[in-house]
């Protein structure tokens, strides 16, 4: 993968044409069912993106205030909130401008369900279908877990929260396909389907990977259409990571080789602070040039005090020398949302390139930005 010699590492490249790949089949399935597709900013923030984003979609999910201000900045269109607790200020912040607010509780519903109707918005409230979907390694992703604070359960719905409630908003998925989002949809049907009649829309939530290569399409196509010929309801989507999937890169560089059980190459990036979901989830990011069956094999190794600071062992065809760039994939998504400047670690610059294969630096960061969130 070529790379711009004269941009300092680390830095996060997001790629317009492969971003443009996903926005073109997230097009095509809002296209063939009639479902509406939102942004989820809480996996993709880089709002110098959006004008690119918004021309394909129909709006943003926020998961807060914050986010929903962004979304009113730079995205327009449509702007849906979900929150598992709003405070009075959020809400009167967010009145003037949001479209839909989803509430997670009776409580919060009726705290604020009047403010919101007088400001001609409409309201939804999240449910728990309590059907989980995700194997045991994904528990603290799992919204159906039995830990979850995540939406209400049928037990629980209070029935005078309609008519003024208008939708129900589930997410339960986790970089799943379409069928454990059909497994999902029939136990909301048999649970919540006397409710449909009092609403206008309905949101399928995310972790729909629908722009990765194996994922069913026409079933979830096929989905949405049966929701709205049976129900006369809008569907929404809120895909985050679909939206980037595979569009992004993390490039950093080797500033040091030592040895324990394997060589490892220490880099100015970290798992850590600028890859976090490697560790969180966890798992091993991909690496441009890697060949697990090639004989030489390195831990590459972030440049922090954690020892667990590491993004795993992998194979290249020729040792890793001091100055190697190293480049990770898929580093678009949670991301730049969850980077921290733990021991002092520099934040990436953030890098678009254009569909002519130039790479400009569209945000660099500084002693500043570490100084600045902390006093």
């Amino acid at each position: 993968m070529k790379l711009t010699p004269s941009i300092p590492t680390p830095y996060y490249l997001i790629d317009e044409t492969l971003l443009e790949h996903n926005l073109t089949i997230l097009k095509d399935v809002k296209d063939q069912s009639g479902a509406k597709i939102l942004l989820a900013q809480k996996a993709f923030s880089t709002y110098a993106f959006y004008p690119l984003i918004a021309s394909y979609l129909d709006g943003t999910t926020s998961s807060g205030l914050y986010e929903a201000i962004l979304a009113k900045e730079h995205f327009g269109k449509e702007i849906h909130v979900f929150g598992p607790a709003y405070k009075d200020h959020d809400i009167e912040t967010m009145l003037p401008f949001v479209d839909h607010i989803v509430f997670n509780s009776n409580t919060q519903f009726h705290r604020y369900k009047d403010k919101a109707l007088n400001a001609g918005k409409t309201i939804g409230i999240r449910i728990n279908p309590e059907k989980s979907t995700q194997d045991a390694a994904h528990h603290m992703y799992d919204p159906c877990s039995i830990t979850s604070r995540m939406g209400i359960k049928l037990q629980d719905i209070d029935s005078s929260i309609f008519p003024a409630c208008s939708g129900f908003h589930f997410h339960t998925l986790c970089q799943q396909n379409a069928d454990a989002l059909e497994i999902t949809f029939k136990e909301v049907e048999r649970k919540f389907g006397a409710y449909f009649k009092h609403l206008r829309w309905i949101n399928f939530g995310g972790g729909h990977h629908i722009t990765r290569a194996d994922y069913d399409r026409e079933k979830l196509i096929k989905l949405i259409r049966y929701v709205k010929e049976t129900y006369q309801l809008e569907v929404y989507l809120e895909p985050g990571e679909a939206v980037v999937l595979n569009a992004g890169f993390l490039v950093g560089t080797v500033i040091d080789i030592v040895h324990n059980d394997f060589p490892i190459a220490l880099l100015d990036t970290s798992a850590t602070c600028h890859y976090p979901d490697a560790i969180e989830m966890p798992f091993r990011p991909n690496v441009v040039g890697m060949d697990d069956e090639a004989p030489y094999q390195v831990r590459l190794a972030g440049g922090t005090c954690l020892s667990g600071d590491n993004f795993g062992v992998y194979g290249f065809p020729q040792p890793l020398k001091i100055g190697d760039s190293v480049i990770f994939e898929d580093a678009a998504l949670y991301t730049m949302v969850k980077t921290t400047t733990f021991n002092g670690m520099p934040l990436p610059s953030i890098v678009r390139r254009d569909k002519k294969g130039n790479d400009t630096v569209i945000k660099s960061f500084d002693y500043d930005d570490f100084k600045g969130k902390l006093g």
